[in-house]
């Protein structure tokens, strides 16, 4: 037994050594990520406390105010159009408890005159247009945008769709897939490999384990953002549908855990962005940046774009 030790202990000494040295210094094990675009500025929903989210307004204004990326959602209407949505349902949207996949393009619904900000209770946004815009218009408009794309649905035709459309306006390189589930991502990612790619849960759950157990500094990443909530903002602006988020401890913790300065410094190192959401606050911004944060991504881009004028 003494042997063992004798041996596992200097092991086990210089395999910490070597992590956390590697950790600091990954361009040792890792080129670093060349992307084809680099944003701090980012506006959730096209800037959905501001306008009436994810419309053809919200995105020029947010672009006026200096945002440099969208973050959007898609769904398909039932002859085929991708449609620009946060919400597949649109009760919450229109009024209407209807889903976008059984409504042909022209008979969508217009979203209601003013729509409460999710991620700001009690306040509203509100704008002369309130038509559903479409994702080719989108790309039209903004050629040079980035553009992050969350997909929801396990949905072959919506990912094909999308990544066609993608293609034909030669936006590989700064257009975002993005999903939660890793399943749907995989699928993404195989229908169009030359799109940068964000972490999934089980990917982001699994980037943890590899930080915490040190592995992290020698695994390979395909990811190029990693995009997250700032934890804090459960307990105070949105109280979401899973119970666990209802508790102020389990919220606490999930700061304590995933809001990992070197994680996110070790990253940014290797090329990989970190955006932090839904900041719709100073303070939330100041955090975001505080932890390393290298984008902020906003429901107000006016908000963001006067604190960086302030702060830079």
């Amino acid at each position: 037994m003494c042997a063992f030790w004798c041996v596992m202990l200097p092991a086990l000494g210089g395999y910490m050594l070597a992590s956390l040295y590697l950790l600091k210094n990954p361009h040792i094990l890792h080129k670093r990520k060349c992307m084809g675009f680099y944003c701090v500025h980012i506006s959730h929903r096209g800037g959905c406390g501001e306008r009436i989210e994810s419309t053809m307004d919200a995105f020029s204004h947010a672009v006026e105010l200096g945002t440099q990326m969208f973050e959007l959602d898609c769904h398909l209407t039932f002859d085929g159009y991708v449609v620009v949505s946060h919400d597949e349902n649109l009760l919450r949207q229109t009024g209407h408890d209807i889903s976008i996949s059984s409504l042909r393009l022209q008979d969508l619904p217009l979203y209601k005159q003013r729509l409460e900000v999710t991620f700001h209770p009690g306040h509203y946004s509100r704008g002369s247009d309130r038509k559903f815009a479409l994702l080719e218009d989108v790309f039209r408009k903004f050629p040079k945008v980035p553009i992050s794309i969350e997909i929801k649905e396990n949905n072959n035709q919506l990912i094909e769709k999308v990544s066609e459309l993608v293609k034909f306006y030669q936006r590989e390189k700064i257009t975002v897939w993005a999903s939660l589930n890793s399943n749907i991502m995989s699928k993404c990612h195989k229908m169009n490999g030359d799109m940068p790619y964000s972490f999934s849960m089980y990917r982001g759950v699994l980037l943890l384990l590899l930080y915490y157990s040190g592995l992290l500094p020698f695994v390979p990443l395909g990811e190029s953002l990693l995009q997250f909530y700032l934890p804090r903002i459960f307990n105070r602006t949105f109280i979401p549908e899973n119970n666990l988020l209802r508790n102020r401890v389990i919220v606490t913790l999930i700061d304590k855990v995933t809001m990992r300065k070197s994680l996110f410094k070790h990253l940014a190192a290797r090329g990989i962005q970190v955006h932090l959401f839904v900041c719709n606050t100073d303070e939330d911004i100041r955090a975001a940046f505080q932890m390393g944060a290298t984008g902020i991504m906003t429901d107000y881009p006016s908000l963001l774009s006067s604190y960086l004028l302030r702060n830079t």
